[in-house]
């Protein structure tokens, strides 16, 4: 029956992530515009229909598909984390990932000098909360969004060193926390030094799928395949890990390596998001909440579910986004942490007057 449901819900999603693309493709600085009939027919205003194709193939869909492909990877990490750490409230920037994402940006827009500063103030125009620097040039962008990926990567095995491996998952979470500071820290001082990157630094802090291109969409895809791949295989050590350590040995299961592994499909799914859109709160923590309210079932289903909620919930944040304060845009990081603040209060209310009305 579970079974039955979880595949209800995965089609519900998928139907409502196509939809909310079909949105999406509508909503631009403008507010909302239909350039679906123009699409459909060429023949009335051929002048309208090529713009409509450029803007539709060359911005909007590539950026509506890109908010899909990182909602999914944030959605897939924290079901990891959450199961990995045995704890509902784990999120996949718990090892120190974006801590390190935000060094390795600011450690790269520092070395470029005031030119990147100027570049990231471009970026504001039209109310884009973009980084400027990624849409001037190609060379700037790749070379940015592979500071972000190598500095996730650099602080979770930085994380791993200090919790001596993946044996002791509380020692491997305080490891993350302590990690997570003390990056955050240098990345303040970097940019102490380096006001000229602030408005561009802002921005990757705010996080924003402006920039994200068929490049990234077909990037981030790939990793998301590989990593959904990878923790399907490993959904049954999370089942085991959920009933404890001494279970999940007794079960004959080699919890060391494959706890590695996971860590590695968290690192991976995690740094790469963040590499092309900037840091995004509260998705990857709220979509494995939502799942597990409208059905219980297991890891394996878990994953993929909250994949596809992370995936349809930041589709909807960047279309609603986009509208809200048109021809302004508001930062996409933004009105995830204010929607999933609110869901998590919301959530903890209910709990409370639960526990009351039992007499807890």
């Amino acid at each position: 029956m579970n079974a039955r449901r979880a595949s209800w819900l995965l089609g519900a999603l998928l139907l409502l992530a196509a939809a909310l693309a079909l949105l999406g493709v509508c909503v631009g600085s403008a507010g909302f515009e239909n350039l679906v009939g123009p699409l459909l027919d060429p023949v009335s205003d051929p002048g309208a229909t090529a713009m409509a194709q450029q803007i539709v193939w060359d911005i909007r869909l590539p950026r509506t598909l890109g908010a899909w492909c990182a909602g999914a990877l944030l959605g897939l990490a924290g079901a990891v984390a959450q199961g990995l750490f045995r704890n509902p409230l784990a999120d996949p920037f718990l090892l120190g990932s974006a801590s390190g994402a935000s060094l390795g940006v600011a450690l790269a827009l520092a070395a470029l000098g005031g030119g990147a500063g100027m570049l990231g103030g471009a970026g504001m125009m039209n109310g884009a909360m973009a980084i400027g620097v990624f849409s001037s040039s190609a060379w700037v962008r790749l070379g940015l969004t592979g500071a972000a990926f190598g500095g996730a990567v650099l602080a979770v095995l930085i994380t791993l060193a200090l919790a001596s491996g993946v044996q002791h998952t509380l020692r491997l979470l305080l490891a993350g926390v302590v990690v997570g500071v003390v990056l955050g820290a240098m990345t303040h001082l970097v940019l102490l030094f380096s006001p000229e990157s602030l408005q561009a630094m802002q921005a990757f802090m705010l996080g924003s799928t402006s920039f994200v291109g068929w490049t990234a969409c077909a990037l981030m895809a790939g990793v998301w395949a590989l990593c959904a791949l990878a923790a399907g295989l490993l959904a049954r050590v999370l089942d085991g890990l959920s009933l404890g350590d001494a279970t999940a040995r007794s079960l004959g299961l080699p919890i060391g390596p494959m706890r590695a592994a996971l860590v590695a499909v968290l690192a991976l799914a995690t740094g790469t998001a963040v590499a092309q859109t900037g840091l995004i709160a509260f998705v990857g923590l709220a979509a494995p909440h939502l799942v597990r309210s409208l059905v219980k079932t297991t890891s394996a289903y878990l994953m993929l579910l909250a994949s596809a909620m992370g995936g349809a919930l930041l589709m909807a944040a960047d279309t609603l986004a986009r509208w809200l304060i048109a021809p302004q845009e508001l930062p996409v990081g933004v009105l995830t942490a204010v929607l999933g603040g609110g869901y998590l209060l919301w959530l903890m209310q209910r709990n409370t007057r639960v526990m009351r009305g039992a007499g807890l």
